[in-house]
């Protein structure tokens, strides 16, 4: 790739030659349109807010929406909106886009860097940043929703396109789904939406059949001992020693009890216990984080900690009713995202055919969590799809590859992708595949 992606000029002129001339007019209309979406996304990025709490995000998605002639309904799921473009008979196809910003102060030293400063729901004072890049995700959710009004006449069917809340906390899909989603409107036969990519060079697109994301769970353990002087340790039951074993023999339900040909990771994020050096405390705290593919794993992985933490808690001679108390978060478990394989080797070969082969890349699952994965996994017949935009500054790219230093991920303070190309690609693709699976006639 070092040869290919040398600058923004020689992405516009792979694109120019990959592109039909009968397929322009859509490229033409989001070029046209960039100058708008840019102040839409200026002020986005200026103004994010945490999970839950998307109600400014949510009225600048509705009142575009209403513009457009799009029927809305806000406050599904809390703060999410559903709006829908019935344009005659045909199959019902849903893009989505989320909104929620996440609790990380921004260093990017951008002139529009959010200045956000909020309370979270756990009483934590923190700066705001869209540093997962829904910022650039509902900009191109409005580029979208604006093509596809004024290309009426060229598709057949209805359009939903919903602005979800709460990603972050792998909470958003699943509430607007308990608010009937599926019930309240019409149930789609195709999921499409995109996320912004960290790790490749801006205006790139990514695809993975099958599992693209993983199931996330977060889980807490409560180790109970019996605490006592620091220099009489044989009169207490040492939570830490304990703790400390369950920490290394977790180590084994992947090395040891998952097949090498599965993946997961059981990372533990957080130790608390003590307070004085001299006191052996009463308890031990660890919060993990569990992450697997096939539900089959993730089930082996829950049922091991629980097991794990309970032996060794018998190993250590603790009494029954001190036994290791094992919570699952259930409210904030992801789901594996699945892009369903034929229709996403479809839609692949599409886009190649739209951008070019060089462009358009397959790439290798991850194990990071999105909730996404809820709306295909709602019906076995719904087809579900997630592509990723790349939107590292190629000049960037090229540098850190050449320097062989990290990028910013996502997730970082510093992350600040090319926009303008992220967007705009997002845009043009989002439209295309919808346009393809909604020909009129």
């Amino acid at each position: 790739m070092r040869n290919l992606w040398t600058g923004a000029g020689a992405l516009m002129m792979v694109h120019a030659m990959a592109v039909p001339a009968t397929a322009q007019t859509i490229g033409e209309q989001v070029e046209k349109d960039m100058p708008s979406l840019m102040e839409i996304y200026k002020d986005l990025h200026a103004n994010p807010e945490l999970s839950f709490m998307e109600v400014r995000s949510a009225g600048v998605l509705a009142a575009e929406a209403r513009k457009l002639g799009f029927k809305v309904t806000e406050k599904v799921g809390g703060t999410g909106i559903v709006a829908i473009m019935e344009n005659g008979p045909g199959p019902v196809v849903m893009v989505r886009a989320d909104m929620d910003g996440l609790p990380v102060t921004e260093q990017t030293g951008l002139p529009i860097a959010s200045k956000v400063r909020v309370t979270t729901q756990e009483g934590v004072e923190t700066g705001v940043m869209h540093a997962c890049g829904h910022d650039t995700h509902m900009t191109a959710w409005v580029g979208v929703a604006r093509l596809m009004a004024a290309n009426k006449a060229q598709w057949s069917g209805t359009l939903i396109m919903i602005g979800q809340p709460a990603e972050e906390r792998g909470a958003g899909a699943r509430m607007m789904l308990e608010d009937g989603l599926f019930k309240r409107f019409p149930k789609p036969e195709y999921v499409l939406a995109f996320h912004d990519a960290a790790q490749f060079p801006a205006g790139m697109i990514g695809y993975t059949p099958g599992y693209a994301l993983a199931n996330v769970d977060s889980v807490d353990i409560l180790v109970k001992g019996t605490g006592g002087h620091g220099a009489y340790p044989q009169t207490t039951k040492d939570p830490i020693v304990l703790a400390s074993r369950i920490v290394t023999s977790l180590q084994t339900l992947v090395s040891r009890e998952i097949s090498p040909l599965d993946s997961a990771v059981v990372t533990v994020g957080s130790f608390h216990a003590g307070a004085k050096h001299n006191i052996i405390p009463d308890e031990a705290r660890l919060q993990l984080t569990v992450r697997s593919y096939t539900d089959e794993v993730r089930d082996h992985l829950l049922d091991g900690i629980a097991r794990i933490a309970k032996g060794e808690a018998i190993a250590a001679g603790i009494p029954d009713e001190r036994m290791p108390v094992v919570t699952v978060n259930r409210n904030e478990y992801t789901p594996a995202t699945f892009n369903t394989p034929g229709f996403t080797e479809d839609m692949a070969a599409y886009l190649k055919g739209r951008f070019g082969d060089r462009r358009v890349v397959q790439l290798p699952p991850v194990m990071g969590g999105e909730d996404f994965g809820r709306f295909g996994r709602e019906d076995k017949d719904i087809k579900s799809l997630i592509i990723w935009v790349g939107g590292v500054p190629h000049a960037e790219f090229e540098a850190a590859k050449k320097e062989g230093r990290a990028l910013p991920s996502l997730h970082s303070p510093f992350w600040a992708p090319e926009a303008d190309t992220v967007i705009a690609t997002a845009t043009e693709a989002l439209t295309a595949m919808t346009l393809k699976l909604m020909p009129r006639g």
